[in-house]
């Protein structure tokens, strides 16, 4: 396909742009128009075979046409190896690797993806408008009214308003209240009251919810590879908010009908083996034995529970790919 030939062209030629760092020239993002007056440049990276960028296109064309002081530069990466070259390096330059396209570099700022005029290319006409203000010596151009959506019962919400700290402490917040999870850790620390040693409780409780913890990064780590060789494919964000939203409901059919029909809960088949692991641990005399059947106990536990909660993982995980941001920050958020 055309969209995997883009992809191999731009992740080949990124090797070569993490050592072409240096600042592009000013004449990169500022031009000057017939009267002396600056123009802001926009550098428009795209492939002919990516949906996106058959919607990004025309409305850049429609820009271009209406605003007298934008200076818009089209580089097609598909067919054209210093275009994609071109890319990379002034990404590079700004922090950021990328791997898809659309891709928009304006006023030292990079963005990737494009959703629909009346929402990425609305938001990216007033960043525009800003840059020119601020070029001409004005003010920055007050805020225009935000891309809202409205929710049931929540009303008017704004997206832009769920940074990816807050979005992170909502979702984690909301998945980690794992009743597989804690059906697990709970049995397994009633066992181990007989022991009477809160150090003990202390020790296996903090290592299971430590590998829990590891399981999680190494399962939402695999998600945001999966993401970004996908790149900003609109169909796959909405497979993952569909595969979110069955998982939803089927979780809220157990709260009425628990274990009827379809269940993602941990099957009675696998409990027998969870109860043989959980009293080994409580077993184990030496701290060694006891520390590594609770790993084992972790690992296998959550092998089993993670559909209890993949929804929120996946969604959040998605969410971060289509932020541009540098690879060694997506893995920091993950961990957090």
């Amino acid at each position: 396909m055309d969209i995997s030939r883009t992809a191999w062209v731009l992740l080949l030629l990124g090797f070569l742009a993490t050592a072409a760092r240096a600042e592009p020239p000013e004449s990169f993002w500022v031009g000057e128009a017939a009267d002396g007056s600056p123009t802001v440049v926009l550098h428009y990276f795209y492939s002919p075979s990516c949906p996106h960028c058959q919607v990004a296109g025309p409305y850049l064309d429609l820009l271009d046409r209406e605003l007298p002081w934008l200076e818009l530069r089209k580089y097609s990466v598909r067919d054209s190896r210093e275009n994609a070259r071109l890319y990379l390096d002034t990404a590079a330059s700004l922090g950021v690797e990328v791997q898809s396209v659309p891709g928009f570099i304006f006023c030292r700022q990079l963005r990737v993806g494009f959703d629909t005029p009346e929402t990425s290319g609305a938001e990216m006409r007033r960043a525009l408008e800003d840059c020119h203000q601020a070029l001409s010596g004005g003010a920055a151009a007050a805020a225009g009214p935000a891309t809202q959506v409205e929710l049931p019962l929540l009303g008017v919400v704004d997206p832009a308003d769920l940074s990816l700290p807050v979005l992170t402490l909502v979702l984690a917040g909301v998945d980690a209240f794992n009743p597989c999870a804690f059906f697990v850790l709970l049995f397994l620390l009633s066992l181990m009251v007989h022991a009477r040693s809160r150090a003990r409780m202390l020790l296996v409780g903090g290592t299971f919810v430590l590998i829990s913890g590891l399981v999680y990064f190494v399962f939402m780590a695999a998600w945001l590879n999966l993401f970004l060789l996908a790149g900003e494919l609109r169909a796959v964000t909405v497979a993952a908010g569909l595969v979110a939203l069955v998982i939803g409901a089927i979780n809220v059919k157990d709260y009425f009908w628990f274990k009827r029909g379809v269940s993602l809960s941990i099957p009675e088949a696998a409990k027998p083996g969870l109860f043989r692991r959980m009293r080994e641990v409580v077993a184990a005399g030496a701290t060694g034995p006891m520390l590594a059947g609770t790993v084992l106990l972790a690992i296998v536990a959550n092998s089993y529970e993670l559909l209890c909660t993949a929804g929120l993982p996946m969604v959040y995980t998605r969410a971060l790919t289509l932020a541009a941001l540098p690879t060694w920050q997506y893995y920091a958020w993950l961990a957090a």
